[in-house]
């Protein structure tokens, strides 16, 4: 006869994937003005966690004028991440410029859900393919983090 018991998961973040720990800013496509949008990443992993934000570039104005800006704006995202075989998953949400809850306002509110295929890693760059927006992402390490998980 045996016991099985349930345990709970600890209350310290995961260690994510050691390659992806840092700082990293995404390469400018070499045709970026020829498309009429295009936005840019600037992530953090930290463990399991991912800060980013995202700066958009339009020629077409999807939004209120008082958000437009000129075609020029910043957006700010933060949740958890995975790395899957070859597929890098954020489940996020969108959030205000200091990383706090954001319930409205320009922009977009909600979940920020992306899915990355990961093409090849290399120390210092990551080769990703967009799934949503079918759009290379090549970034660039900026700068080395090594994980220290926090508790919940």
């Amino acid at each position: 006869m045996s016991l099985y018991s349930c345990t709970f998961n600890p209350n310290v973040q995961g260690r994510g994937s050691d390659y992806m720990q840092g700082v990293w800013d995404e390469e400018p496509l070499a045709y970026r003005d020829s498309l009429l949008q295009y936005t840019s990443h600037h992530f953090k992993f930290s463990c399991d966690s991912f800060y980013v934000t995202l700066k958009t570039e339009a020629k077409t104005n999807y939004y209120p004028d008082s958000c437009f800006n000129g075609g020029k704006w910043a957006e700010y995202a933060k949740g958890v991440y995975l790395v899957s075989n070859d597929t890098l998953y954020l489940a996020g949400t969108f959030t205000k410029a200091n990383y706090k809850q954001k319930l409205h306002g320009c922009y977009r509110i909600g979940q920020y859900l992306p899915t990355f295929l990961i093409k090849s890693t290399s120390p210092g760059e990551i080769e990703l393919q967009s799934l949503q927006q079918h759009l290379p992402v090549t970034l660039k390490l900026k700068e080395k983090i090594n994980c220290n998980p926090q508790p919940l």
